[in-house]
């Protein structure tokens, strides 16, 4: 059974999307590589604030359907490549239980292993629920520093954290909570809060914009473009969040999510996320997707089980969801929101089914699943966003079809199968694609 203390799956831990017959020898595999992970590693792999992909790269290929075999060569790999863990301090843990204590610790990365124990025992004390509702929902000062924490790092602690709900998990929730503790807080009060602020509060009815509608006029706005710098050492507090906040702010208040819509807003959260990254494209260099830009496909599907959990508040579960557009939005931005090229995800041919796309997308040599998790996404996306493509123009869904097949065909043929640079870091600036090849006419 999964605790805060073990991590525990089976073939019942199956996801929001998996392949069918997962195996009960995968799952005690993926089981014992992450409880080692959480034993032996660090939240960062080293000291420029690189994440640890374990947790995302396993998970994944066990819901994918990965052989215990291929589990624990993937995490071989990555394993050589982290951290070991900081010791615990007892006396610090003890102190985290007081708020004022709490909040002077976080944001300091060498305190993860503290909040992680700390995390542990609230979570086997009073419960997942609570935690949750606790450290992120409550409304107090800590738990809005929490909230939007979550979205920093690139998204990585609120990926964190769906990947532990979405497969039950306390243990890794735990992790999920000390990692937003320790992520820089440079999100809340510059954007976040005042993008609220600016809707008017959170779930309001009246605005009626959809994120691809917002996207057209963002793209037309010469202030915006103009305040996106490739050379920007912190690409949001030093970069556009310091030269464009208002006008971010401006645009990406105009999308919320009406409580009575929360499974449609879903759906246009997740279509837009897919269309960005798969239409970034640079027309006379060969294709490659944008690594900022997957991770925000990537959440998208964790936001799901996040927002299906009965103990949040309609209310809780609009705002995350608001918050999360709003981040895509303010991602594209930092990129200089490269022209959307919808004509590349037409022309790709469809050389391969979904099983084999999966069967592709996590033996990678030089991938730490963000492939795997691209290709699990926009399978699952292509199911959650079928219901309503028969009014996809006035929901804002511009993929549809067999366009989500297509995309899987175009992202597993740009990164072929040897090592190489697989993704393009900064789509919409030209000297970003100067290392790469002119297009190929066919993609395999």
């Amino acid at each position: 059974m999964a605790t805060p203390y073990k991590i525990w799956l089976t073939p019942d831990n199956h996801g929001v999307f998996s392949t069918a017959g997962l195996s009960q020898a995968s799952a005690r595999k993926v089981s014992e590589v992450l409880q080692h992970d959480m034993e032996n590693h660090h939240v960062y792999l080293n000291d420029r604030g690189f994440h640890n992909h374990v947790v995302h790269f396993m998970l994944t290929i066990w819901a994918l359907g990965a052989s215990p075999e291929t589990i624990q060569r993937q995490y071989e790999r990555e394993h050589h490549r982290q951290r070991p863990c900081i010791p615990r301090d007892e006396g610090v843990i003890s102190s985290l239980s007081n708020k004022e204590s709490f909040m002077s610790l976080m944001h300091k990365e060498e305190q993860y292993p503290n909040f992680l124990a700390f995390f542990q025992h609230e979570l086997a004390t009073k419960g997942t629920p609570d935690v949750l509702n606790e450290y992120l929902f409550r409304g107090d000062k800590l738990a809005e520093t929490m909230l939007s924490d979550m979205f920093s790092g690139l998204l990585h602690p609120i990926i964190h954290l769906g990947f532990a709900i979405e497969f039950e998990q306390p243990a890794i929730i735990a992790q999920a909570l000390a990692q937003a503790a320790v992520h820089d807080d440079y999100l809340g009060h510059p954007f976040l809060f005042p993008a609220e602020k600016a809707a008017g509060g959170i779930g309001q009815h009246d605005t009626h914009k959809t994120l691809v509608q917002l996207m057209d006029e963002m793209q037309a706005d010469e202030t915006l473009r103009a305040a996106a710098h490739r050379g920007d050492d912190e690409v949001f507090s030093n970069g556009i969040l310091k030269r464009a906040s208002e006008v971010l702010v401006k645009y990406s208040s105009q999308w919320t999510v009406p409580e009575d819509k929360i499974n449609e807003k879903l759906a246009e959260m997740t279509n837009a996320a897919v269309y960005l990254t798969a239409t970034a494209q640079r027309p006379e260099k060969e294709i490659k997707f944008d690594f900022y830009f997957i991770h925000i496909t990537n959440l998208s599907i964790l936001i799901k089980p996040i927002i299906d959990l009965p103990y949040l508040s309609t209310r809780s579960k609009a705002r995350l969801l608001e918050m999360k557009a709003r981040m895509d939005l303010l991602i594209w931005a930092s990129r200089k929101m490269p022209e959307p090229r919808i004509s590349d995800v037409h022309s790709c041919p469809i050389h391969m089914g979904w099983p084999e796309i999966i069967a592709r997308s996590y033996i990678h040599p030089s991938d730490d699943g963000h492939l795997a998790k691209f290709v699990r996404t926009v399978a699952h996306a292509q199911e959650l966003c079928r219901v309503y493509e028969a009014e996809s123009e006035k929901r804002g869904l511009r993929i549809t079809g067999d366009m989500w097949l297509r995309i899987g065909n175009m992202v597993v043929g740009s990164v072929g199968e040897v090592p190489s640079d697989m993704w393009v870091r900064g789509s919409g600036f030209s000297e970003s694609w100067d290392k790469f090849g002119p297009r190929k006419q066919v993609y395999s």
